[in-house]
């Protein structure tokens, strides 16, 4: 146990007051109190009741042995009064006996330490410091590791600040007499070294701490040394310029001696310094402790900054330089402060010349540091460099900084925006830097991190829409025009929703009062002004697709109040004109979605210009349904069509499928046109892939359209039955398309089909919505494996053909997100209990050698799956590590070579899976057991078909099959071993009683003695598990090619297909 650092013992008479008063000053002085007054709290507590502070009364266990500590309250001399009155007291009684005061001084720094040790007089006087040291470190308990400086909570905290401030104020008292005897200060530095090179941490860190903060408030003196040197100089060199009359002589002898005075006292202090300095400091900075190394560091700042003219060199710079490669993130990050409150002042500036061109690049590169918070302050330590020297940092320097405003962690990107501020603070700046930025291209980030230190800036909509309107120009100030209406969109969004981009920050936060205001403001400000300049906009770069997209997400961070309010509806109508003409000129779907997009926010029915919208909506959709219906009969009479007959039909397709998925227009019933054009690509087989793409996607939000009206209303039993008879036509033309040699529409179909087959699955009528049941549509086996094979063929391809056909990364990078996407999709039927689980089998086998790409998908399907049903799970796994067996035999042969990569990759594999399982063997007991028992049948099934006397084929297995051992719980190991050998036994009376022999040590490698007879596994009352899973027909397109027709060996007792078709009849 620590000693109390305010329990005083009463063996000690004639210390008690003096020290009490010491440690109870430091340890209960009020710091919120202005004249230094401490609580008057009674300090009769043991160090249990601080750490916890029950009911007082309860009786604590102390240690065998020990004895519980005496509790003595503070003399009432002490409670009341702060540190200065408590110092005052000892430096009286240190004129009347310096040792005992002395002692009072060193038992206290014992104490804070933590130590329950005493210095007594003797040992004092007759002892040297290592000998009092050394028995002190004897008495000292280490059983705890804890000590005062590192004990958490408020009130060791308050500790620490008051335990610094004693010493501070220590010295301050003791300045103009006592710190000069010679005595007093070669004691308490000759003590604090000697402890500072304890190898007890305790002591160690108390010392250090103890010794950093005297020398912090010996330079103050010495500071003040200085300074009153100069004034004794500056009057002793009036006096003497004085013409001889006026002159006093006496005066002059007077300042010559106090300035001789003075000098000796700068020069004791300079000694005492460099004692401190050189004995505890240089040891105590690269000590191996952190919290030790950062008090150095932070305090030699503290000089660095306080006396400049004497520590403000390289010989003391150095050692700050030097930390900043230490490994712990504190010590680092103090090094950075410290040279903050540095660089701050201008005028230290040609001082730190020449640590700046040493330690340049290290302070650079620190602004890339794993610990978000040291990155941070690098990059304002930087910023502060170049604000005192725009030569400190190469272009190189700026440019490795100037890329962080692209962090995904906020603050780094702020500090880095704050540093390209200081650089680029006009609009074309930030243009220039955002086209030259060409690994990142993401404005909204740059706008965000640029907010706190150009918000001026930024939002000067004015300025921005006055450089826009000017003259058109080609070329390179083109691209400018592209990144200026970029960044003028990100400004918007960021001043509207005032909240950072996605992937900064954990999510939407409360804003204040006035960070509120300022919101409204700002869209009040931006809705006035972008009202009349937007259609001026959108009508000169109506041409520019780009420019165009990006122009139409303003309007949705309107009020659209003000339209009404402020009587706008003239800009209103002009707004709805050139979204028309922007519609009519464009076929690029993200400009059709904006365009979609902002007819939907102004047609929202809170607002009172909702009618003129819909108005033009309507005219517009109608204009645009009445040419699709025309052009799709063009194009279907005619025996071939041309190129115009073909745009025609997929510029008005486009349009009016991004309309759709936001719009609902059913009535207009675009889903007959559609299935037309579906049904004749897939009869005819020319329908270009385009138009069958939109088709698809056109007919999905079709039927997405009509079960929200269904939903939302009171179905009649025509209404459902005529949905269904439209969702059953679609999931039939989508099927079909899965066949299209084109990948795209089987891409498009395969999406469809999984979105579909979720959506009207047996949880649509979930919540009470037991009416929609005929809706739901179950898919037959058919349509799974037609599903699963596509997976296969698509998902599972070979990466390095693929890499070798599309060269580019950008290109592979969006092809692997487009085959997660379809994985995904198919996964997610598969976790819903849409698809039969068997068929992940054929996704788990994967797991291994498609890590890297779907790893994550398939370790979280195989997650949720076992949260469906554990026992089927299991026997899922176990059918997947069968296939790949069964694969390696087809291969290889009967005569497998077990020592092959092929083999450990499915061994690996099994050890995966097995991992998957958890810790918790009785959780698992029965999936684990089933999995056991279905792999032990599996390999003693078929026997070898070179003759019965030899092992069967697939006992290898079983090598497989240990990975899964571990999991097993004793209980069960003997019930599994005594079902190989059942199996063993009957393998060889189907043999004509000629028996095989097998590796006795590979057959008995999952048994285990266990003096349990029997199992679960053998009581007919208590599992029923069921039999072996059927392999699915179709696994991959190259099994189906390569598998003789003998070879397929079906499970007679697997159950048919619940279903003749895939939906219900």
């Amino acid at each position: 146990m620590l000693l109390n650092p305010f329990v005083v013992s009463v063996s000690r008479p004639l210390l008690c007051g003096r020290i009490e008063c010491f440690v109870s000053c430091v340890f209960l002085r009020d710091t919120s109190n202005e004249s230094g007054a401490t609580d008057a709290v009674a300090l009769s507590m043991s160090i249990g009741e601080i750490e916890d502070p029950e009911v007082k009364g309860k009786k604590k266990r102390g240690r065998p042995g020990k004895q519980a500590p005496v509790r003595v309250g503070v003399s009432g001399v002490c409670v009341n009064k702060g540190l200065s009155s408590v110092v005052d007291e000892w430096i009286e009684s240190y004129k009347q006996d310096r040792d005992l005061a002395l002692l009072d001084l060193i038992n206290f720094f014992i104490q804070c330490s933590g130590c329950k040790g005493t210095v007594r007089i003797e040992m004092f006087r007759n002892m040297q410091n290592a000998e009092i040291i050394r028995k002190m470190t004897e008495e000292f308990d280490e059983d705890s590791g804890d000590y005062p400086l590192t004990m958490p909570g408020p009130l060791w905290k308050k500790f620490r600040y008051n335990f610094c401030e004693f010493i501070s104020v220590l010295i301050r008292q003791c300045q103009y007499s006592i710190i000069y005897d010679e005595y007093m200060m070669d004691t308490v530095i000759s003590l604090l070294t000697g402890l500072s090179d304890s190898q007890v941490r305790a002591f160690r860190h108390t010392s250090t701490l103890a010794a950093m903060k005297l020398m912090t408030a010996l330079v103050n003196v010495a500071l003040n040394l200085s300074i009153h040197q100069d004034n004794t100089q500056r009057q002793y060199e009036a006096e003497r310029n004085k013409i001889a009359g006026k002159r006093a002589n006496d005066k002059l002898e007077l300042l010559l001696q106090k300035r001789k005075e003075l000098q000796e006292n700068q020069d004791e202090i300079e000694n005492m310094m460099n004692s401190i300095f050189k004995g505890i400091f240089v040891h105590r900075y690269r000590d191996a402790i952190a919290e030790i190394r950062a008090i150095c560091i932070e305090e030699i700042g503290v000089w660095m900054k306080m006396y400049s003219d004497a520590f403000l060199n390289d010989s003391y710079l150095k050692y700050v330089g030097w930390t900043l490669h230490d490994r712990v993130r504190e010590v680092r990050l103090k090094c950075l402060k410290a040279l903050q409150n540095l660089y701050t002042n201008r005028e230290l500036f040609p001082k730190l010349e020449l640590f700046t061109n040493r330690f340049k690049d290290r302070i650079v590169s620190m602004t890339l540091d794993k610990e978000y918070d040291v990155a941070v302050e690098a990059i304002r330590l930087v910023t502060l460099i170049l604000q005192g020297s725009e030569d400190a940092l190469s272009n190189e320097d700026c440019e490795n900084v100037y890329h962080l405003v692209y962090s995904a962690h906020r603050p780094v990107a702020v500090a880095a925006g704050e540093f390209l501020h200081r650089n680029e603070v006009r609009h074309d700046s930030h243009v220039l830097f955002f086209l030259c930025a060409q690994l990142h291209e993401h404005a909204a980030y740059l706008v965000d991190s640029l907010w706190e230190s150009s918000q001026e800036l930024l939002k000067d909509w004015e300025c921005m829409t006055e450089l826009l309107t000017e003259e058109a120009v080609q070329g390179e100030e083109d691209r400018q025009e592209s990144a200026l209406i970029e960044l003028m969109v990100c400004t918007i969004r960021q001043a509207a929703e005032a909240h950072p981009p996605v992937g900064r920050g954990t999510g939407k936060r409360v804003l204040t009062a006035k960070e509120r205001k300022t919101q409204i403001d700002d869209k009040n400000k931006l809705t006035e002004h972008f009202i009349m300049a937007l259609p001026m906009l959108l009508s000169k770069y109506q041409a520019d697709s780009e420019k165009v997209a990006n122009l139409l997400q303003i309007p949705q961070f309107f009020d659209l109040d003000v339209y009404s309010a402020g009587r706008m509806e003239k800009h209103l109508d002009a707004l709805l004109k050139q979204i028309r003409l922007v519609v009519e000129k464009h076929i690029e779907v993200d400009v059709l979605e904006a365009c979609s997009k902002t007819y939907s926010i102004l047609c929202s029915e809170e607002y009172t210009i909702m009618n003129r919208v819909d108005i033009a909506r309507s005219q517009l959709i109608d204009e645009m349904t009445d040419r699709f219906a025309h052009s799709v009969e063009e194009l279907l009479q005619e025996v071939r069509a041309d190129d115009d007959d073909i745009y025609n039909v997929l510029s008005t397709l486009k349009r009016l499928t991004a309309f759709h998925n936001a719009h609902d227009l059913t009535r207009w019933d675009l889903f007959g046109n559609c299935y037309r054009l579906l049904k004749a690509g897939i009869e005819q087989g020319s329908m270009p892939e385009q138009i069958a793409v939109q088709a698809l996607q056109c007919s999905h939000y079709s039927v997405l359209w009509q079960l929200v009206k269904i939903t939302e209303g009171n179905p009649s039993k025509d209404d459902l039955v005529a949905l269904r008879r439209v969702v059953k036509s679609f999931l039939a033309v989508c099927q079909q398309c899965l066949s299209n040699v084109n990948t795209p529409v089987k891409e498009q179909a395969f999406m469809l089909l999984c979105d579909l087959l979720m959506i009207f699955s047996h949880q649509l009528v979930s919540g009470g919505r037991e009416g929609l049941q005929p809706l739901v549509f179950n898919p037959e086996s058919t349509l799974q494996n037609e599903l699963l094979n596509f997976v296969l063929d698509h998902v599972f391809i070979d990466q390095d053909d693929e890499n070798q056909s599309m060269g580019e990364n950008s290109l592979r990078i969006e092809a692997l997100h487009k085959r997660r996407n379809l994985l995904a999709a198919f996964c997610k039927l598969i976790i819903y209990d849409i698809v039969d689980m068997p068929a992940a089998a054929d996704i788990f086998k994967h797991y291994m050698k498609y890590y890297n790409d779907y790893g994550d998908i398939i370790k979280e399907t195989l997650s949720k799956t076992r949260q469906t049903d554990k026992i089927l799970c299991a026997k899922t796994l176990i059918l997947s590590l069968q296939q790949l067996f069964n694969e390696l035999l087809q291969d290889q042969g009967p005569n497998l070579d077990r020592t092959s990569s092929h083999v450990s990759g499915i061994k690996e594999l099994a050890r995966r899976f097995a991992l998957t399982f958890g810790l918790d063997q009785i959780k698992t007991r029965e999936a684990v057991a089933t999995l056991h028992k279905d792999g032990i049948e599996f390999a003693f099934k078929y026997q070898n078909p070179r003759g019965p006397e030899l092992p069967p084929i697939n006992l290898a297995f079983l090598e497989v099959l240990s990975e899964f051992s571990s999991k097993l719980i004793r209980q069960d190991k003997k019930t599994v071993s005594a079902s190989k050998v059942r199996q063993r036994e009957g393998g060889a009376q189907n043999g004509g009683g000629r028996r095989w022999s097998c590796d006795r040590r590979r057959v008995c490698s999952l048994s285990e003695e266990s003096s349990v007879e029997s199992s679960w596994m053998l009581r007919n009352d208590t599992l029923q598990t069921p039999g072996a899973l059927q392999t699915p027909q179709l696994t991959s397109t190259v099994l189906r090619e390569n598998r003789p027709a003998d070879q397929h060996m079906p499970d007679p007792d697997s159950e048919p297909g619940s279903e003749n078709d895939f939906v219900h009849k």
